[in-house]
């Protein structure tokens, strides 16, 4: 089984998120790839049994517009029935970033991992990079 975790972080935030799944992967001995989304193929996401996306809120409460934008909008078409994990930081507002991308990502059939996705307000805590750990460690189930 292959698990990608594909991520666009302009702080570093979305990042450590990115490592605490990986670091739970790893230590569950699974094949996986970490990799930015400006260093991603569509191919990491048509090869990827299960998918972890990252992204911080950016502007009004959406995706970041130049890369992760319009990989999503191409990955979308492929991640049918797949296992997919949503998660990010935010800074500002209340998070509805996440809840817009949550129902893009339902609407293309795809199998939720955590619903509501995982968010954190601004750095993510030792708690979350926990969590984080926790829920790597449930994906390479």
């Amino acid at each position: 089984m292959q698990i990608n975790i594909i991520y666009w972080s302009g702080t570093g935030n979305t990042q450590a998120m990115a490592e605490a799944i990986a670091q739970g992967l790893e230590e569950s001995n699974a094949s996986y790839k970490i990799i930015p989304v400006e260093e991603a193929s569509i191919e990491d996401v048509k090869q990827a049994d299960k998918l972890a996306f990252g992204c911080s809120a950016q502007g009004a409460e959406e995706l970041e517009d130049t890369t992760m934008r319009p990989f999503m909008d191409e990955a979308n078409e492929l991640i049918e029935n797949k296992e997919v994990l949503l998660f990010g930081s935010y800074e500002w507002a209340d998070g509805e970033w996440m809840e817009t991308w949550v129902e893009e990502v339902k609407e293309t059939g795809a199998k939720l991992i955590r619903e509501e996705g995982v968010i954190a307000y601004d750095s993510p805590d030792e708690e979350k990079l926990e969590e984080l750990k926790q829920i790597g460690q449930e994906m390479s189930k």
